[in-house]
């Protein structure tokens, strides 16, 4: 299964996620293949403090986006492969997409953040062809913990709407944990394993397993 991790805005946790979906394969027998197309490269340098660190399992990155279309031929291949991708580089973004098992989009809880994943479903139906039969899937990253403010739930319902787009039933919030964990290279689910952080990640694992 090749996911590519993306969305248009910045700031929407897409390295984040990929790199906690990343640790998470990399716990399983088959481990995973990582890549970093975005020009930033910041799942680059979370993996390399978890490999400085020593965090077992390692996780390598790569960001040779021709090594990405070697693996993608490879029909016999089991081991799962994780994209993070930014629209910093806009043909890097297109390939991967176009070799893409399924696409998931973190969309943070406001109106621009739901035009802006418009605009990226455009992109993604403009690098598939007719025959493609990849997932789309989004979710609500980043979500308000507090109860009494409605942007969450306004935002969740604006992306059940849109078309091309599966809206999966699982939200991460907006909490330190996922920061914290990050700057140290380890998985919200190793750093405190029954936080609600880890909760929120594992039921994601789940439903993308």
């Amino acid at each position: 299964m090749l996911t590519v991790v993306g969305n248009l805005k910045g700031g929407t946790g897409k390295s984040t996620v990929a790199f906690n979906l990343a640790v998470w394969l990399a716990h399983d027998k088959a481990g995973v293949m990582t890549f970093d197309l975005d020009p930033q490269c910041t799942l680059v340098d979370v993996c390399d403090v978890r490999q400085e660190d020593g965090f077992e399992p390692s996780v390598e990155v790569s960001t040779d986006l021709a090594k990405l279309e070697e693996l993608a031929k490879d029909k016999k291949r089991k081991q799962p492969i994780i994209v993070d991708i930014s629209a910093s580089n806009m043909p890097a973004m297109e390939r991967a997409i176009s070799l893409a098992d399924r696409i998931l989009i973190p969309v943070q809880p406001s109106q621009a953040d739901i035009w802006s994943t418009q605009r990226f479903l455009k992109i993604v139906r403009n690098s598939l062809d007719e025959s493609n039969n990849t997932e789309v899937l989004g979710f609500i990253n980043r979500a308000d913990t507090h109860i009494g403010v409605r942007e969450t739930d306004e935002a969740e319902q604006a992306l059940q709407m849109l078309p091309g787009i599966k809206a999966l039933d699982v939200r991460l919030y907006q909490r330190t944990a996922y920061r914290r964990s990050f700057s140290e290279g380890l998985g919200v689910f190793e750093l405190d394993p029954m936080g609600k952080a880890s909760k929120e990640m594992k039921k994601l694992a789940a439903i993308l397993d």
